[in-house]
């Protein structure tokens, strides 16, 4: 059974001793500004001023399930990359920190061609909203996540286990990323919205390219948040060079 956006029983293959299959049903969907993959932050966490919800399904909206989750700053959501094709994963990748022109093991990147493509993403919570026709749902910050991707399950953080500050980052220690300075005329930010904008900027700040693009003269399009969004980069410096609203099908 294939993944399925709409809240169904997600079936793939287990162990392949004693045919072992495993049931995973989504509990939540995201509702985030990107309608497609390019364009999402490589990481959680990146883009402080992204925010998103997470709706649940109906059977788990019960408010007993959310007791105490507010006093919790940050989360883990634990979840599925639906847009990968069933099977189709690779022992060795290329990690776009590496500018797509070196090979590691895929257990030693987050690529999404996993032999199970689960996700994880720490998010900081904003609001538990319980009220509403769609509560309780949760406000994060700082998700990398297509809009309408299945939500596995929700944990919280705990700093005492999961921060780690003498950790080691491998291969990423060597090539940090570096921000693009964006070029923004006025004239086009006053077509975004204003609660929009900022978490814009700071994504394109990011550079949405695959590191191994380089061409000064290419135009990129990317959805946000039903806006499209056309730039060049050249020069570490990216052009915004349109923005109109997006015809999604």
């Amino acid at each position: 059974m294939a993944d399925d956006l709409l809240g169904r029983t997600v079936s793939r293959p287990g162990s392949q001793r004693g045919g072992l299959i495993m049931e995973w049903k989504p509990i939540a969907h995201i509702h985030s500004p990107f309608p497609e993959k390019f364009g999402v932050p490589r990481q959680s966490g990146l883009i402080d001023s992204l925010r998103a919800w997470v709706v649940f399904e109906p059977e788990c909206r019960v408010r007993e399930a959310f007791r105490g989750l507010e006093e919790f700053s940050h989360l883990w959501l634990i979840w599925l990359f639906s847009q990968v094709p069933e099977g189709k994963w690779s022992p060795t990748v290329r990690p776009p920190r590496l500018g797509g022109n070196r090979r590691v093991g895929v257990f030693a990147s987050r690529s999404p061609f996993r032999p199970n493509p689960i996700g994880l993403s720490c998010v900081a919570l904003e609001k538990v909203e319980l009220e509403g026709p769609d509560g309780p749902r949760l406000l994060v910050c700082g998700a990398d996540l297509v809009d309408g991707t299945p939500i596995l399950d929700v944990k919280p953080y705990l700093p005492q286990a999961d921060c780690h500050p003498e950790a080691s980052g491998g291969f990423t220690d060597r090539n940090p990323w570096t921000a693009l300075k964006v070029d923004f005329p006025p004239a086009l930010e006053k077509a975004i919205p204003p609660e929009l904008l900022e978490a814009l900027r700071q994504v394109l700040a990011a550079d949405p390219r695959p590191h191994y693009h380089s061409d000064p003269k290419r135009v990129y399009g990317m959805g946000f948040g039903g806006i499209q969004v056309r730039f060049t980069v050249e020069d570490s410096v990216l052009h915004v060079v349109s923005v109109e609203a997006r015809k999604d099908p």
